[in-house]
């Protein structure tokens, strides 16, 4: 493999946050006797709902504010291909801007399906204030990586403690994203977005190169 080869990177959406409000009180021993897929903490004054299409769990909280987590498709994986062009130009160049948002759409379609539920347990929900705010994904690149050798390149974006964690922790500030490098060539990717996510598998492409091992 050389700089100018082609390589077709797959990045896996594994799960999406978001959060939205309801603008009204909700009675959580309410949702908990009459709601379905429901588990009442009360002790910690949430109630934890669970749709399965899209398979998503939501935390509940008395105030309106309610977090969502999961809503990815295929079987909890979205999948985006996305090719290496030669020289590392423009990696993403005819897809960063019409990078498919399949997740984040399916995070928002849950949260309306979540809203209408409690409507019908006769609330007067307001869906409000919705924004995802955190998307995990995995890439996996087509050669394994020398950790020491990248770390000591990337000072100080990237640190590595393998006492402690086998990857290193690469951080992008711009955009909020932060990257956990493997050895082995995986690379899991938690970033506010889809296409920061896909943005930070760009940047973090030819600095990962560099230092890839060698096939004998």
């Amino acid at each position: 493999m050389d700089a100018d080869s082609d390589v077709a990177l797959d990045i896996l959406i594994t799960n999406v946050v978001c959060v939205f409000r309801t603008r009204c009180h909700l009675n959580l021993r309410k949702i908990a006797l009459e709601g379905a897929n429901v588990i009442y903490k009360r002790d910690v004054g949430k109630v934890l709902m669970k749709l399965r299409k899209p398979r998503i769990t939501a935390t509940i909280w008395s105030s309106g504010k309610i977090i969502c987590t999961g809503a990815t498709r295929l079987k909890s994986k979205t999948i985006y291909t996305v090719c290496h062009v030669p020289q590392y130009k423009n990696l993403f160049a005819d897809n960063i801007f019409s990078f498919p948002k399949i997740s984040e759409e399916e995070a928002k379609f849950g949260a309306r399906r979540l809203a209408r539920s409690l409507q019908k347990l006769g609330f007067q929900v307001i869906f409000t204030d919705f924004k995802v705010v955190n998307v995990l994904a995995v890439c996996n690149m087509p050669f394994e990586i020398r950790l020491p050798e990248f770390t000591k390149n990337n000072r100080p974006h990237a640190s590595y403690e393998p006492e402690l964690h086998p990857a290193v922790c690469y951080r992008i500030k711009s955009l909020r994203a932060t990257l956990q490098i493997f050895s082995t060539g995986s690379i899991t990717v938690t970033g506010p977005n889809v296409k920061a996510v896909a943005t930070a598998v760009e940047q973090i492409y030819p600095f990962v190169f560099e230092s890839r091992k060698e096939i004998l």
